[in-house]
Parts: structure tokens; C-alpha cells; sequence
């Protein structure tokens, strides 16, 4: 059996940044939604999943915006894509698709907490992390393996340390000293993806960085220039990385048989009408 845990929210941006926008016959603009909805279908229709969760932010604010006041939030989003939260969550659920809808949480705790429960059962071969995000690999290991559904590449342990030149476990510290812009974490400066790999894949967490470069594998002159950013900046590179840190206390209630895909919610129906994209209902296999 293989689970499928999507990033609803990425999946979502990626639909409005993509493909063109589209208007439902009341002048709403919809077209992210029904990107996709269309996209998460093929889950069923194309990768023939069974076992499917989709986790979104319902409120672009967590509990991370109170520990760092740079944290993201969702005051830069287009109009037009955060008017389509309520239905794109909608819209998923609608298809029988389990929905994560996260507040004091993001949808990336929700998968981390999912993922680590459901690998338990011994009925599970592989949970499918559908995302690119550089946060859900520190996940990656054991039957968690992290899908970027767009490039068609799926990374295993040797596959994140291919990427990223460090361990799954070493993702947070290297996230905290290179920084990640997505998420409105600066870094600690001059602390490139380079440098970081290099370091953390001797030392393996920021703790462990001995104060004695030689043992760096960085040039004397560089390796000094790296040393004073990061234990001069401590207290900084630590909170970075607590905020880079996924949390596996998310309350999921959901168990491995509840994810069973059962079919379309006849009220998908209605829903595809109003918003003029009855198309996709032809292309539904299954109704509850």
C-alpha cells in the first residue's frame, strides 16, 4: 500500500502561477481551483493512488509568525489567489479526497505528523511526500520518500543528499544557515548552499560545528569570514532552524483506512456547474 500526502497549498500556487486564469460564469475568478482539482485527479486516474490526503494552509499565519516577526505571512499574495482558499479546500473535499486545513499549524507539519504515523503500519510499503518543498525532506528516509510530481523525480535518502549535499536529518540546520526566502528566513550571511553542505556534512548539526576550522574543508580565509557569521549570529542561526523544523505533534485523527479513496461527493456536481467547468465531471472514474 502507498500513501499519498500533497501539499495543497503549493500545489495551489503552482496552479495560479501556471496556466491561465479562468472566470466561473459569475465573474469569480476560479481558475487556480480548477487546475487543481484537475491535477490532484490524476492521482487516481493516471498514478492509480488508493490512500490520499491533501494538507493546505487555511490561514497563511502559524505559530512560527510568534517566535520570528520576519515569518511569512499572507500579505503578499495576489487577491485573486487567496479569494480561492475556502474553494479550492472545497473543491478537494468535494472529490473525496481527505483535507488537512492547518491555522495555528502549516500544512507541512500536518504531512510530517501524517507521514511518520502512517509509516508505522506495517501495511505500508511507501508514503509519497507530493512536493518539492525543501523543508518536508528532512522527513525523507525509510519509506518516506519526498515526490516532486512536476519534474517526475522521486527523492529517497541518497536522492536528498544528492540534492541538497546533506542527510534528511541535517535539512533544518542547512535551511537555517543558508536561509529560505519562500518562507522569510534570511540566513546567516555569506553562509551559502555551498559552504553549508560542506560543513554540515562533517559536522552533521549546527551544534556540532567545531570552533577549529582546519577540519572545515573551506579555504582558511573564507572558513574565518564563515566562523565569526555563525558564532556571532548563534542565537539567530538556532531560532532559524526551530523555525525550519517540521512538528509531528499535529493532532491527525485519521488512520491509514481512512484515506481509501471512495469516490466523488455528488455534490462535485453542483459545485463544477456553478464555476462552468462541467467538462471535468466526465472525467471523474468514481462516484460516492
Amino acid at each position: 500500500m502507498k500513501i499519498h500526502l500533497v501539499d495543497g497549498t503549493y500545489e495551489l500556487f503552482r496552479s495560479f502561477y501556471g496556466p491561465p486564469g479562468r472566470t466561473a460564469p459569475d465573474g469569480r475568478e476560479v481558475g487556480a481551483s480548477v487546475y487543481l482539482l484537475r491535477n490532484l485527479l490524476t492521482l487516481i486516474t493516471q498514478d492509480e493512488a488508493t490512500h490520499i490526503a491533501v494538507a493546505f494552509d487555511h490561514e497563511i499565519r502559524s505559530f512560527r509568525n510568534d517566535l520570528y516577526a520576519g515569518y511569512k505571512t499572507g500579505d503578499d499574495i495576489d487577491p485573486l489567489l487567496l479569494g480561492q482558499f475556502d474553494l479550492a479546500e472545497e473543491l478537494v473535499s468535494a472529490l473525496g479526497f481527505v483535507i488537512w486545513p492547518m491555522i495555528e499549524f502549516e500544512a507541512d507539519d500536518a504531512i510530517a505528523a501524517a507521514a511518520v504515523n502512517f509509516a508505522e503500519d506495517k501495511r505500508v510499503d511507501q508514503v509519497l511526500i507530493c512536493t518539492p518543498d525543501k523543508d518536508l525532506s528532512q522527513l525523507v528516509g525509510g519509506k518516506i520518500v519526498a515526490w516532486d510530481r512536476r519534474r517526475e523525480i522521486v527523492y529517497d535518502e541518497a536522492g536528498v543528499v544528492e540534492k541538497y549535499g546533506v542527510k534528511p536529518a541535517s535539512i533544518p540546520d542547512y535551511l537555517a544557515l543558508v536561509g529560505d526566502a519562500a518562507d522569510g528566513i534570511p540566513g546567516i550571511e555569506a553562509w551559502g548552499a555551498k559552504s553549508v553542505a560542506t560543513v554540515l556534512s562533517r559536522f552533521g548539526d549546527i551544534e556540532s560545528i567545531d570552533e577549529d576550522t582546519s577540519d572545515w574543508g573551506i579555504t582558511r580565509g573564507r572558513a574565518k569570514r564563515l566562523k565569526e557569521n555563525l558564532f556571532g549570529n548563534m542565537e539567530d542561526a538556532l531560532l532559524y532552524r526551530e523555525l525550519t523544523r517540521l512538528r509531528l505533534d499535529v493532532p491527525i485523527k485519521e488512520s491509514v483506512d481512512d484515506l481509501e479513496w471512495q469516490g466523488a461527493r455528488p455534490e462535485l456536481r453542483d459545485l463544477l456547474t456553478d464555476l462552468g467547468a462541467e467538462k471535468i465531471i466526465e472525467s471523474i472514474p468514481k462516484w460516492a
